[in-house]
């Protein structure tokens, strides 16, 4: 249960810092406003599978995070009225995303690689 709560630590602590990429990027700098969101955006969802996967090895998680990151990513080339009127809500783009940019996926590995990093060096030891 304690790693658990880590786990969701560690999603709501990659949500404020990517929601906060976005609102006060022209007080941080332009590189890190630029790649910042996407990389916390692929944090959170590879802490949301540790949290809900938890026996799960880390290699897995890995994977699947990344999977699902770039199937998010390729979804936005499907352009059906439907789902662009999602993505034009608030809740949908943070979700969905507006628009295909093949810079995310090299920003979606890095977000999980710096991730990964944390739970391997960081987590891992608060667990113990």
């Amino acid at each position: 249960m304690y790693t658990r709560i880590i786990y969701f630590v560690a999603i709501i602590t990659s949500v404020v810092l990517g929601l906060s990429s976005r609102k006060f990027s022209s007080q941080i700098p332009e590189f890190i406003s630029q790649h910042a969101g996407d990389m916390l955006w692929a944090s959170m969802v590879y802490f949301g599978f540790r949290f809900f996967f938890i026996k799960k090895s880390l290699t897995w998680t890995v994977g699947i995070s990344i999977l699902f990151s770039f199937a998010i990513e390729f979804s936005q080339l499907y352009q059906a009225e439907w789902i662009v009127s999602l993505r034009n809500t608030v809740l949908g783009s943070l979700i969905l995303g507006r628009g295909f940019l093949s810079v995310d996926l090299i920003r979606y590995v890095l977000g999980i690689a710096i991730a990964v990093s944390i739970d391997k060096y960081l987590l891992q030891r608060i667990k113990r």
